[in-house]
């Protein structure tokens, strides 16, 4: 019996020293039918004068290994594990910003160099700031319920009128206009909302970024180098505008801006370029004079103040800096994709 007992207290120590799991060796050696456990067995086959003395013995050993085995399930996994110090170690996977936060700060980081001020503003509106302010009427399609997200919140005036997910970055710039005087000249981030039905092109959230300035002298010829040095830093040096006629309620006049392509150059090549589909030229954002009825809303006097606006969506600008044909995969958390950025 002293032979056994001394070669199960080797084994145990022999098997812990390997590493191997705890679980398994209580099977072995406590369990039912382990080791201790046939030694129990034949104390039925001693001496009646030895057997007192034996299981004694016994139950210390059994205790003592069963001590063990609960101190080692209780430890840490990694020191359970037998370790291999010849192993490489893990690399750190570091994280980087998303693709449109990068894009989002490349576009108010030049405007900024210009002396523009980056300011946010909330996400949730009401209808002052969001429409009546922007010089949108009562009736403008945009107020209805199918082309916006209102929300269930008390209105804190009648003037206010209904919460809502703001369509546009626009608000700011009233909110500024409110508190400021003039001179400013602000560029401002955000998400914006729109209940429209995702697809390659389009999202119930996107990004954009919305920028104004307002002085006495302001012209549309300052709005047009702004807009052109935007361009140059942040497509191509050899970047040129075109500026076409458009309607905006809160700018008099207006324009949708067009930049040359900068895939194929404005050379328009017979193939189609697969950018700008044979055109030469790529919309990518709207702009004009603010109307001199948002002014005074903001109770800035039209007759000394004038300044121009503009603003442009972040998802698109992104897709077609990067190639990007579908939207959605901003928001798709593919780290496959965003790991390209």
């Amino acid at each position: 019996m002293e032979e056994e007992l001394k070669k199960i207290q080797d084994g145990f120590a022999a098997d812990t020293a390997q590493g191997l799991d705890p679980q398994a060796l209580r099977v072995k050696y406590l369990g039912r039918k382990g080791l201790v456990n046939d030694l129990f067995s034949r104390l039925a086959q001693m001496p009646a004068e030895d057997k007192a003395a034996w299981g004694r013995r016994l139950n210390e050993l059994k205790n003592s290994l069963d001590q063990s085995l609960k101190e080692k399930m209780a430890a840490p996994a990694v020191f359970r594990e037998a370790l291999d110090l010849t192993l490489p170690g893990k690399g750190v996977i570091r994280g980087s910003s998303h693709v449109l936060s990068q894009v989002s700060r490349q576009i108010c980081s030049i405007f900024e160099k210009l002396g523009f001020e980056v300011i946010e503003g909330p996400d949730i509106e009401d209808e002052w700031h969001n429409f009546t302010a922007l010089n949108f009427p009562a009736d403008h399609p945009s107020r209805d319920s199918f082309d916006t997200f209102f929300l269930d919140i008390p209105a804190v005036s009648v003037s206010a009128g209904r919460h809502l997910l703001r369509c546009h970055t626009s608000p700011n710039q009233i909110r500024v206009m409110e508190k400021n005087k003039p001179p400013m000249a602000v560029i401002s981030p955000g998400r914006v909302y729109r209940p429209d039905e995702v697809d390659a092109t389009h999202s119930f959230m996107f990004h954009q970024v919305e920028g104004f300035a307002v002085s006495r002298d302001i012209n549309f010829s300052h709005l047009k180098g702004v807009l052109f040095h935007f361009a140059q830093g942040f497509f191509s040096a050899e970047s040129r505008l075109r500026f076409r006629p458009h309607f905006f309620p809160f700018t008099e006049p207006s324009a949708e801006v067009d930049v040359s392509c900068f895939k194929c150059q404005n050379k328009r090549p017979e193939g189609k370029c697969s950018l700008c589909k044979g055109k030469g030229w790529i919309e990518i954002l709207g702009c004009g004079m603010i109307h001199p009825n948002v002014l005074e809303f903001c109770g800035i006097d039209s007759a000394k103040f004038q300044g121009f606006a503009f603003g442009m969506g972040v998802d698109r600008i992104a897709m077609l800096k990067y190639g990007i044909d579908d939207i959605r995969l901003f928001t798709e958390n593919d780290v496959r994709f965003l790991d390209q950025f």
